[in-house]
């Protein structure tokens, strides 16, 4: 390691675009005075349409901008960057690394108690199966039922959380899913914890929903426990926000996934 790690370091997030804000959100509530960078790729989002290797390169120069920036612990909050690329991060990394597909699939294990777990998210997500493998890895007994569901990110962007269009789209997504009798379901992209109380009435209350970014913010500070990397200073953190765009309707989203005002956004031109 080229550096001891500094505990008033901050967290370095990363994700494609906007929707790892719902992860830096549930990190603001868990850990309220850690200092926190966050980079969102909205140039080139979306990922989940983009090959393995662009996706890997894309993410090596991510990990970089903030390696640089001596974080003391990396979060890959996209979904489609930790199924394909988590590796390539924590080989480039002295710091430790999570990624979401770790952290929902270990809460979902811990919630269900029938082991049917249901997994939702993009269509590059599912098709990866990295989930699946996941799960399987801790638990092979495991019945999981993945589906893809391409049109909730544009709801959810164009800030359709509680409307009948996207009631209606989520009864047909997890339609089949249901119907398998899971009792857990993993919100596998941070775009769905916007819409999960909407995804809580379609699934009933039998279905215990498993929100990745919940689930990321309890493993962050259980390892900076371990690690005795909690930052010392009790004064209000400093957030910083990198972006690659500053696309339209940026700050309206933006705000949105964050649950309050988006300040101290800095754009990134390679």
């Amino acid at each position: 390691m080229n550096h001891p790690l500094d505990p008033a370091s901050p967290i370095g997030v990363f994700d494609s675009g906007v929707g790892g804000l719902t992860v830096v959100r549930a990190l603001m509530e868990r850990l309220p005075f850690e200092n926190i960078l966050y980079f969102g790729d909205t140039a080139r989002v979306p990922y989940g349409v983009k090959s393995v290797e662009t996706i890997a390169h894309y993410t090596t120069q991510i990990t970089e901008f903030l390696l640089e920036r001596r974080v003391k612990l990396l979060i890959i909050a996209c979904n489609t960057m930790a199924a394909v690329a988590a590796q390539v991060v924590r080989d480039l990394s002295p710091a430790p690394v999570l990624d979401v597909i770790e952290a929902g699939a270990l809460a979902a294990l811990a919630a269900t108690r029938t082991r049917r777990i249901g997994v939702i998210g993009t269509p590059t997500t599912i098709n990866s199966n990295a989930y699946s493998r996941a799960i399987h890895e801790i638990e092979p007994q495991t019945r999981i039922v993945s589906q893809a569901c391409a049109l909730f990110v544009p709801l959810v962007e164009e800030g359709w959380l509680d409307h009948p269009v996207t009631r209606l789209t989520a009864q047909e997504y997890l339609k089949p899913v249901l119907a398998e009798r899971i009792d857990t379901l993993v919100l596998g992209c941070t775009h769905y914890p916007l819409i999960k109380p909407l995804l809580q009435e379609v699934c009933g209350p039998e279905v215990t929903l498993v929100d990745s970014a919940e689930a990321m913010a309890e493993r962050a500070a259980a390892l900076l426990t371990d690690l005795n990397l909690h930052n010392p200073g009790r004064e209000a953190p400093e957030y910083h926000f990198f972006v690659t765009d500053v696309p339209l309707r940026f700050q309206s989203i933006g705000e949105r996934f964050l649950g309050r005002s988006l300040s101290n956004v800095h754009v990134v031109k390679w």
